[in-house]
């Protein structure tokens, strides 16, 4: 359900006696209309004795402080951690539903959007994300949340893990362990590796190579089988009657023949065609000039 473009229902009561009681009411309701003063319900922020905040004139803040999610007692800012420190950039608190008169704490779950960073957290655990093939515990984090997030860059964009040998706790950085998680709808249920692409093309032009020999050995086998079929179609043997021989099978010399014709009319064609679909295949998605490649020309993993 989309929310009304404009909603002051939850305005407090000052608020709205100060735009009721007003002569001029359009300048008083302050309408916002290009980018000037606007009335809106604003909630208010529970600030910690260890924080400093920016706050603008819409729902938005910059708070500089100690880590933490929630109340003032969570995160390792509410435990009293050292080296914990943090900027929570946020717009939008209570999201779709802002009160004038209620008192909030950050909300990683329904403020609308924000920018986290902290120099210690358990920054999975805080936005309550899936484990995938680990979860960050005591870490330094930035986290970027929003309804929908874009990284647009003019030149290019790297994704980077395991560089260093120590994290920001001074602890040894194991760096064959990290990777990058890619974990759509936040479920990791089915997480999987992703595929290098030039080790698969080069599995798919193997096992490409493999089936062509196939091919030929079915084609050999085709015909050294109708070496063998050609003869049982005549196939006799000695009579009783020295030097005369005995009539051929009336059932080979029926089957036979058409198991011949077979083979070369259905067979042979058959490997034919086989053998012309692996090379379509090849050209079309193991080689880097078709439309059809199954690499990307521009983005790598390793």
């Amino acid at each position: 359900m989309r929310k009304k473009s404009i909603d002051n229902s939850e305005l407090s009561v000052n608020k709205k006696t100060s735009t009721s009681s007003s002569i001029t009411k359009f300048d008083t309701l302050r309408s916002g209309v290009f980018c000037s003063e606007l009335t809106e319900p604003i909630p208010k922020f529970i600030q910690a004795a260890c924080e400093v905040v920016r706050k603008g004139k819409s729902n938005n803040y910059i708070v500089m402080g100690r880590d933490r999610p929630g109340s003032r007692n969570s995160g390792y800012g509410g435990s009293g951690d050292t080296q914990s420190s943090m900027i929570d950039i946020v717009v939008g608190r209570m999201a779709e539903s802002p009160r004038d008169d209620a008192y909030v704490d950050p909300d990683f779950a329904s403020d609308s959007a924000r920018i986290y960073i902290s120099q210690k957290s358990n920054v999975d655990e805080y936005f309550n994300l899936a484990p995938g093939s680990g979860t960050s515990k005591s870490r330094s984090a930035v986290a970027i949340k929003a309804d929908v997030l874009r990284f647009v860059s003019r030149e290019g964009i790297k994704i980077v893990t395991g560089v260093g040998d120590k994290n920001s706790q001074g602890g040894a950085l194991d760096t064959d362990k990290f990777g990058v998680d890619i974990i759509a709808n936040n479920v990791d249920s089915d997480l999987q590796p992703l595929v290098k692409g030039s080790n698969m093309v080069a599995a798919m032009k193997k096992l490409s190579l493999h089936v062509k020999k196939l091919n030929g050995i079915v084609e050999g086998l085709l015909i050294e089988q109708d070496k063998l079929n050609k003869e049982i179609k005549d196939h006799w043997h000695i009579s009783a009657s020295a030097g005369v021989r005995t009539s051929i099978s009336p059932a080979l010399a029926v089957t036979a023949p058409i198991t011949i014709a077979r083979h070369l009319s259905k067979t042979k064609t058959s490997l034919r065609t086989n053998r012309t679909n692996i090379e379509n295949f090849e050209q079309n998605y193991l080689s880097p000039n078709s439309q059809s490649y199954i690499n990307s020309l521009h983005n790598k993993v390793n």
